[in-house]
């Protein structure tokens, strides 16, 4: 099969074409697996952390964690799916299933915890394998591409929009605008309809494209909107956002940070951070670690439900590099989605 292979970490600046194409072996099914024909996988900002040495990999690896096919074949253990049909694979690709965390629902904090394109070979390549009880069926309205940011861009802003405890007619903040961001958007306008969203971005084509979707108002991240905020989810992988965000929070309000990592190169903000302004008067600060399957599915549920497409930009396979580097220098708009056929 052909795979776009991670061998060594290092910055984007030094190395534009971390990936190599490779042909490997076609992987084979355990018995509780499924084997996937992968037809495209979204292009994640995790996966900068993952080149870039901020959340190393187990190298050599196939990066790649919102990946959608169709089913080749079953390990003989397998039941309740069927050759052909259409799933997605997500950033939870399995945990143990025995601990508390995994108990209650919160299986996104099992210490076992295993990430797809991480801890395990993902979906930049032709042919991937995934634990049946991790797949996650894809609702027919979707094509394949309009799919795959929803398993993690997707579902990642449907757990931050749920850990911000919003109730309709809060304001919204929202501090970048690409893949998540957008998709939290359309889904406040569903859940929330009298919600006002701000969005605070760096780049022009973010800000416009906010008030496309229906922004009350857009600025540059320092800046200071008409009215303070129940909450906001930060989506950026800087800390500047995070220290302007907490000016801009009511008495009580609560940060939702829906990153892994953020940029060494940008410390030197959190100097910035002054109690009385920032932190004083109850405000809240919660960080997102990964996903729970049941975040994936309910967000696959709402988004067919509520008519939510992603905005999407496509790329072959082989133009991985190619995209990697334009979500690292910011040419977004919506999200990045590679095509294996």
């Amino acid at each position: 099969m052909r795979a776009m292979l991670l061998e060594k970490t290092g910055l984007l600046r030094d190395n534009p074409t971390p990936l190599r194409l490779t042909d490997s072996p076609d992987p084979s099914p355990a018995a509780d697996e499924l084997l996937i024909r992968v037809s495209a996988c979204g292009i994640c900002h995790t996966e900068l952390d993952e080149i870039e040495g901020r959340m190393p990999p187990h190298l050599p690896i196939i990066l790649g964690h919102q990946a959608v096919g169709s089913i080749l074949a079953l390990g003989e253990d397998v039941t309740g799916f069927s050759t052909g049909d259409r799933v997605g694979v997500a950033w939870i690709f399995s945990a143990c299933g025995l601990c508390e965390y995994c108990r209650r629902g919160d299986e996104n904090l099992c210490a076992q915890f295993q990430a797809t394109g991480r801890d395990v070979h993902g979906g930049y390549a032709d042919l991937m394998t995934v634990p049946a009880a991790f797949a996650h069926p894809i609702p027919d309205v979707f094509t394949d591409a309009e799919a795959a940011p929803l398993l993690c861009a997707g579902a990642i802003g449907y757990r931050s929009l749920r850990l911000t405890g919003l109730q309709d007619g809060g304001n919204l903040g929202l501090t970048g605008f690409g893949a998540s961001a957008h998709l939290v958007a359309k889904l406040v306008r569903h859940q929330f309809p009298a919600t006002r969203i701000f969005v605070f971005a760096r780049s022009s084509k973010e800000r416009d494209f906010a008030l496309e979707l229906g922004a009350a108002w857009v600025g540059d991240t320092g800046e200071q909107p008409p009215e303070k905020l129940d909450a906001i989810i930060d989506t950026t992988p800087a800390w500047t956002p995070v220290i302007e965000a907490l000016r801009q929070l009511k008495p009580g309000g609560r940060l939702v940070i829906n990153a892994i990592r953020k940029e060494e190169d940008d410390k030197a903000a959190l100097l910035q951070l002054h109690y009385p302004e920032q932190l004083w008067l109850e405000k809240e600060v919660k960080s997102v670690a990964n996903v729970s399957r049941y975040d994936v599915r309910e967000f696959l549920r709402l988004a067919a439900e509520a008519g939510i497409r992603p905005e999407i930009e496509e790329y072959a396979m082989e133009d991985a590099n190619h995209a990697l580097l334009e979500l690292k220098e910011k040419h977004i708009r919506g999200a990045k989605v590679l095509r294996m056929c």
